[in-house]
């Protein structure tokens, strides 16, 4: 066994793969055979892949596996260099979706259970109790993950990141410790792109940060890139284990520039999060009812998601109590950002070791919350075709038994057209409330963001100066018009606050 600088066991180079147990199953270590399938529209389609023969290229099944060979252990972290394939093409392929096509009546009928979908009744959508450390192999990971604000601020994260050891994925067991591998690598990522503001950035992730990255996206089935799964649903601990889920009992697991006003930022999306879970359990209770043609418990449940929906609003407006909208401005927002149609990096991001052509992924967004997404479906919410394309592609970028909960609420029987064929008036007033709760949150997000974003930049603009951020005081100027996840900012905001608003039901 090779030894690190640091003296712990040096894990063999990362082709090795990923083993992970899930009960007693090991994660996928197969590949799709002479690579993928023809196909279309998926967002994570690299052309050309140089590990296409330990993962599927997309982020998902491509269904044609083969056998992965083996790599010889005594070849050390050079294994991979001297085993990588000749590239083979990559198609533009077709993510498989999170539940298969059909006429949806045998599934439909089935009663919908969150543990089916990796939720909790106490936590919705966010991890529980997300691990904070990973094994002893992965210590060089974890020492960088835990300096990084120190490290990004004394420039001096991309050197360290170039010393760092090519470390093997094959010691990850199970999802939680692939989940915080995914959220420790994700921020080192974006502390390496952007440490140096918009203007240095990067357009290569080294292969001992990109080749890793790679693998445990690929057994998460998440991009390779900070999303909300990671900033949020992931990055949390209680400060007093037995403590309540409040924002004074809480902290981040890792941070990046931008103090406490990136922490009360991901705390604040957190309680958003949270407040939420009554609005998500009011969902099965809405579907069960519609099943059932239960009325009283249907207009409890609607009535429970128009309140959750309130109190999502309210745990939002923290966000003033907590987060500077210069620093969130001048600093954070560019650790949030991606590369796709971000100015800064038109080309994308070319993952050494992975891909012989640059790769875009958007960055992390609220439209990546499932919370919204299976609202919007249970109310029978229809965007835009832009907005709403947007927000299709932003699924691809939640866990997938997330996901697959959105695709299952969407297959259920229409609550609208259940509203209307009835002609109960106090269910048609209390789906309004909903639509109407989940319009004001939507206005309510757009003030934040005009705040956070316009006016800010205004400010930050009129009044330069050292914020402590990677440019040295000089604001960002890439994504002004745009979110950190690519799109069009207010105009997107403002199109889905008004197709929601169509969604009412005229008396």
């Amino acid at each position: 066994m090779l030894k690190s600088a640091r003296g712990s066991p040096e894990p063999p180079c990362c082709s090795e793969g990923i083993r992970g147990r899930a009960g007693s199953q090991e994660l996928p270590r197969a590949v799709p055979r002479g690579g993928c399938p023809q196909g279309q529209g998926s967002t994570f389609a690299p052309r050309q892949c140089l590990i296409g023969n330990l993962y599927p290229c997309l982020l998902g099944h491509c269904g044609h596996w083969a056998a992965r060979p083996r790599l010889p252990r005594d070849k050390g972290r050079t294994a991979l260099a001297q085993h990588v394939p000749a590239a083979p093409a990559c198609p533009t392929l077709r993510q498989r979706p999170a539940m298969e096509a059909g006429d949806g009546t045998e599934e439909t009928a089935r009663p919908l259970a969150l543990s089916s979908f990796q939720l909790s009744k106490e936590l919705g959508f966010l991890l529980p109790d997300p691990l904070a450390e990973l094994p002893a192999p992965y210590g060089p990971w974890m020492e960088i993950a835990h300096d990084l604000p120190q490290l990004i601020t004394s420039h001096q994260l991309r050197s360290r990141v170039h010393q760092m050891p090519q470390l093997s994925t094959r010691h990850l067991r199970g999802h939680r410790e692939l989940h915080l591998a995914h959220l420790v690598l994700s921020f080192i990522t974006m502390g390496y792109l952007w440490q140096e503001g918009e203007e240095g950035a990067v357009t290569v992730l080294p292969q001992n940060v990109a080749v890793p990255l790679w693998e445990v996206s690929q057994a998460l089935g998440l991009p390779p890139i900070l999303t909300h799964a990671d900033l949020v649903l992931a990055n949390w601990r209680r400060k007093n284990p037995n403590g309540p889920l409040e924002i004074e009992n809480l902290d981040t697991i890792f941070s990046l520039p931008g103090g406490e006003s990136l922490r009360g930022f991901i705390l604040v999306t957190l309680l958003v999060e949270k407040a939420a879970v009554p609005g998500i359990k009011a969902i099965i209770q809405a579907i069960h009812a519609i099943q059932q043609l239960d009325e009283e418990t249907l207009h409890r449940a609607l009535r429970e998601l128009a309140e959750a929906i309130g109190d999502m609003s309210t745990a939002l407006g923290r966000m003033h109590d907590y987060v500077d909208p210069v620093v969130f401005y001048s600093v954070i927002r560019i650790f949030l950002s991606g590369w796709k149609d971000n100015p800064a990096l038109p080309a994308g991001l070319l993952y050494q070791g992975v891909c012989e052509e640059p790769l875009a992924f958007s960055g992390g967004s609220a439209a990546q919350s499932t919370v919204l997404h299976a609202f919007d479906e249970l109310l029978g919410i229809q965007h835009g075709p832009d907005s709403g394309a947007f927000l299709r592609r932003m699924r691809d970028y939640m866990p997938p038994p997330h996901r697959a909960f959105v695709e299952r609420v969407r297959r259920a029987p229409s609550l609208r057209q259940h509203v209307l064929s009835c002609g109960d008036t106090r269910l048609r007033a209390a789906f309004n409330r909903c639509v109407s709760a989940l319009v004001d949150f939507r206005s309510y997000h757009i003030a934040i963001v005009t705040k956070y974003v316009a006016v800010a930049a205004a400010k930050a603009k009129a009044e330069p100066g050292d914020r402590g951020g990677p440019s040295m005081g000089k604001p960002p100027s890439a994504l002004d018009a745009k979110g950190t996840g690519g799109s069009h900012i207010f105009s997107f905001l403002k199109s889905v606050r008004d197709s929601t608003r169509d969604g009412m039901i005229p008396a």
